[in-house]
């Protein structure tokens, strides 16, 4: 992206979306270490800090729909990286060996991405830019 503005620069569609980009880009580099992608890595996570999680409160957890989570578990399952049990009409997920020795990089690679964005926008501003950013997410939430 240039530096001079775009005439959409305005619009909260093109903003979030420029932002989304860069972030991605930096949450990519960061997370590279790990040999997962940021949505897996949190993913991954998440697990990790809640084992027996649910397929429900995980995409609560990651905001996403559970088609997506449902997705991403399969992947994850497939590389050994969290196993699925039935419980009831539930599905809980589990973390394996493989990824409780990965969790070390996972949390290493966020942090990284943390000090980087915060770097670059300053920790007070990057903070309440989070904040505003979730509450707009979840106030435009259909």
């Amino acid at each position: 992206m240039t530096t001079k503005d775009s005439k959409y620069c305005g619009c909260l569609l093109y903003a979030s979306n420029a932002l989304a980009r860069n972030i991605t880009r930096m949450a990519e580099e960061e997370f590279k270490i790990t040999g997962l992608a940021p949505s897996y890595a949190f993913l991954v996570m998440s697990v990790n800090d809640s084992p027996g999680i649910n397929a429900t409160a995980l995409a609560e957890v990651m905001q996403l729909k559970p088609s997506t989570v449902t997705r991403l578990v399969e992947k994850m399952e497939s590389k050994g990286l969290v196993t699925r049990k039935t419980a009831g009409k539930y599905t809980e997920m589990y973390p394996t060996d493989k990824s409780r020795a990965l969790n070390m990089r996972l949390h290493e690679a966020w942090v990284n991405l943390y000090k980087r964005y915060t770097a670059a926008l300053g920790e007070e501003e990057a903070i309440h830019l989070a904040a505003l950013t979730f509450k707009a997410a979840k106030a435009l939430d259909e």
